[in-house]
């Protein structure tokens, strides 16, 4: 370090470079304390941040964080030792540590991008240039000061990538420190996430293409330095010392993570092959329309890498291409560099992998790529300088300003909207304004905190002296901000499609969830919403007012069978709030319920009018029609149905009725095998297999054997063994 200073002691970019980093380090934690909670947290990982804490102060004899939800094949060290800090120093606001210690692995990743760009140019100019573009990425500036899954798996793959380049870099003599970073950097991505496995074919990656252009060398040069090991010596000890970094940093990664210390080896191959195949499907906006994530396109996630980083990255990554391969001695760095943000989006396009939630699942792909685009910059400004000599002073100090300039539209984005600032969209897509309803904008709730903060400051209190009821999807993480007013708040759950159907004085509610054309129309936001967090002028977040509680009187009178007494109530409500699909639903359910199908069809056509894609809406319709005896018209509705959504249930239930109607019994099984196909069987489903068998000639026995048969041939052709398991013993069981 002294002998650094003593080199730089005049270079204004080293003290620009230390600089940003030192400020960066006590800004970061600082514009975390307003960031919102995320979508994950309250629901999951808090609660099994405690599971394993209390695993460990058992002795392992509370095994909860073994059962939690699928949370057994993460190592979640995040949140244990956020969630340990806690509890240790009494932390009453849990989420300010968890967001402080976020932003700081956030920092750590823009520190790491800083030392790589240096290491391979030997240019602090290049080092600012490339922490610059990563701190002024608003995806990933945003997703900083809150995302404990994405961010930390970041910092320690960023982390472990300089150390693999500082590894060979000081290679056969390779210090102390270097271990340390390599060792810790893999050990904490593994106790974050699987995935973070990968680290070691990484080195080993690197290392071979070390081996091949050391090989290649030593058969071009007549003399090995004494710096050099001969060939066979290289390999014996990178072999030696991979298998001694791959065997430490694996112990300690494993050592916060119960279910892995269970069975060091079989565990942790369980967690990767289901992590690899995880099983959990959301439905997103994406290009206009609402689609499921294990159904999205294969561009799915290199197009929002595309449209959400700065457009400065994307000209960096294009110069990088351009220029960074001209220079020899360090083509094998740059081509490591390339092949780590390059290789994890290849790999998801080639798997068809599950992902949603924008880009978060590869965003340990983006610091590399930042490299790649500063890489790029750094090799410009060299050509500009030497191009135009004259001028190469003013182009040397002219960088900075150039860079920042281009990262005009990130900087004001980021001034406008903190803490929203990973609703982010660049130009080539239009902004937040084109991209909203066409693109998925606040998924991860972050705008639910000053939701709630607004509603504390600003409800009207109960003429009757009942808690105020606020209502939302997003029910743990409301909760979280009126934990210390639960005398005089309650926050019950509700769907937006259901606001209806619960008792509440306030709902709030974030955009997703809401089918696109609602979204787009002018219907949206409805009359009765009395504030909205806003992102460029547009509603990421709303707050609703009940104006009337007849909607849920008239719920709760069709549930008890009272139909006419909840057609009076409910047609009141309307009048108050004709926009609540709800009502209109249950409207119709209730003209059904007394056979007065033909009185619904008009507030049905009125909801689809409105919310065309909405499916409950065209469910109705089409129950319509089958009562009508209309079973053309009734197909209709479920091919659009399914259309719309092909894992909806209720939508094969119509058109298996309607090929019924028609004595069809091929049609009504090509019906029933497509829904099975789509991985959409409830009990009704079942019940409509069945009944088809049945009709079919055969018995019970015959029937339910059929089922089964049909249901683990269908998961096995998808390669989802657990649910293959399942029905294949039920089948075995006959």
């Amino acid at each position: 370090m002294k002998k650094l200073l003593e080199e730089n002691r005049k270079n204004i970019w080293f003290w620009l470079f230390s600089g940003v980093v030192l400020v960066l380090f006590f800004v970061m934690p600082i514009m975390s304390r307003t960031a919102g909670n995320t979508g994950d947290e309250d629901n999951f990982q808090i609660p099994q941040g405690r599971n394993i804490v209390n695993y460990f102060k058992t002795g392992g004899e509370d095994t909860t964080c073994i059962t939690f939800e699928n949370l057994k094949y993460y190592g979640c060290s995040f949140d244990v030792v956020t969630e340990f800090f806690n509890q240790k120093f009494g932390v009453e606001d849990i989420h300010l540590t968890r967001h402080a210690f976020n932003a700081f692995l956030g920092w750590l990743s823009i520190f790491m991008v800083g030392l790589i760009a240096y290491l391979l140019t030997g240019s602090f100019r290049a080092g600012v240039v490339t922490m610059l573009l990563l701190f002024l990425s608003p995806r990933f500036l945003g997703h900083s000061f809150n995302n404990p899954k994405d961010i930390p798996f970041s910092a320690a793959v960023i982390t472990a990538i300089y150390g693999i380049l500082l590894f060979f870099k000081q290679f056969p003599k390779v210090k102390w420190y270097t271990y340390l970073i390599l060792i810790l950097s893999i050990a904490f991505s593994i106790s974050v996430r699987v995935g973070g496995v990968i680290l070691f074919g990484y080195f080993a990656f690197f290392a071979l293409l070390y081996l091949i252009r050391s090989y290649i060398q030593s058969k071009n040069s007549k003399k090995i330095s004494s710096q050099q090991l001969p060939f066979g010596k290289q390999l014996g000890q990178l072999f030696m010392m991979g298998i001694i970094i791959s065997v430490v940093s694996y112990i300690l990664g494993i050592l916060l993570w119960p279910y892995a210390l269970q069975s060091p080896i079989k565990h942790v191959w369980e967690s990767f092959t289901e992590m690899s195949n995880f099983d959990v499907t959301i439905r997103q906006i994406f290009d206009g329309n609402l689609q499921w994530s294990d159904l999205l396109p294969w561009y799915y996630t290199p197009k929002y890498i595309l449209i959400t980083i700065p457009i400065a990255v994307i000209i960096g990554v294009v110069l990088f291409f351009i220029f960074c391969w001209r220079k020899k001695e360090t083509r094998l760095e740059i081509f490591f560099i390339f092949f780590t943000f390059f290789f994890p989006i290849f790999w998801i396009v080639l798997t068809d992998a599950n992902v949603y939630g924008g880009w978060r699942h590869a965003m340990f792909a983006y610091p590399p790529m930042v490299v790649a685009a500063g890489l790029g910059f750094n090799e410009i400004f060299n050509w500009l300088e030497q191009k135009f000599s004259k001028f190469s002073k003013s182009i040397h100090y002219g960088s900075i300003v150039l860079i920042l300039v281009l990262l005009m539209g990130p900087i004001s984005h980021i001034l406008r909207n903190h803490p929203y600032e990973y609703v982010y969209f660049n130009k080539l897509v239009g902004g937040v304004e084109k991209a909203y309803g066409n693109y998925e904008l606040d998924y991860y709730y972050h705008s639910t905190r000053e939701a709630a903060e607004w509603v504390k400051a600003n409800a009207v209190p109960n003429s009757d002296g009942s808690k105020i009821k606020v209502a939302s999807w997003h029910q743990a993480s409301v909760a979280y901000f009126f934990r210390k007013d639960t005398a005089n708040f309650s926050v019950p759950f509700v769907r937006w499609y259901e606001r209806g159907n619960v008792d509440w004085d306030y709902a709030i509610f974030t955009i997703t969830g809401i089918t696109p054309e609602q979204l787009r129309s002018e219907n949206f936001p409805p009359k009765n919403m009395v504030h909205s967090i806003n992102v460029d002028g547009k509603p990421i977040c709303i707050i609703l007012k009940r104006e009337t509680k007849d909607d849920f009187i008239g719920y709760q009178q069709m549930k008890a069978q009272e139909y006419d007494s909840a057609i009076v109530s409910l047609t009141r409500a309307l009048k108050v709030d004709p926009l609540n699909e709800s009502i209109y639903v249950n409207l119709s359910e209730s003209y059904y319920r007394k056979e007065q199908i033909a009185m619904a069809k008009p507030y049905i056509d009125k909801l689809l009018k409105f919310a065309p894609t909405y499916e409950s809406g065209s469910y109705m319709l089409g129950i319509y029609y089958l009562s009508s005896v209309l079973p053309d018209e009734a197909l209709k509705v479920y091919r659009n149905l399914i259309n719309i959504n092909s894992k909806y249930s209720a939508a094969y239930h119509i058109g298996f009725l309607a090929y019924a109607q028609k004595q069809n019994i091929r049609g009504a099984e090509k019906v029933l095998n497509a829904m099975v196909d789509a991985e959409a069987v409830n009990d009704q489903g079942i019940k409509d297999l069945l009944i088809l068998y049945l009709n079919q000639g055969l018995d019970e026995y015959g029937a339910y054997k059929k089922l089964y048969k049909t249901l683990y041939q269908s998961y096995e052709r998808k390669g989802k063994k657990k649910e293959a398991e399942i029905y294949r013993q039920k089948y075995n069981e006959f």
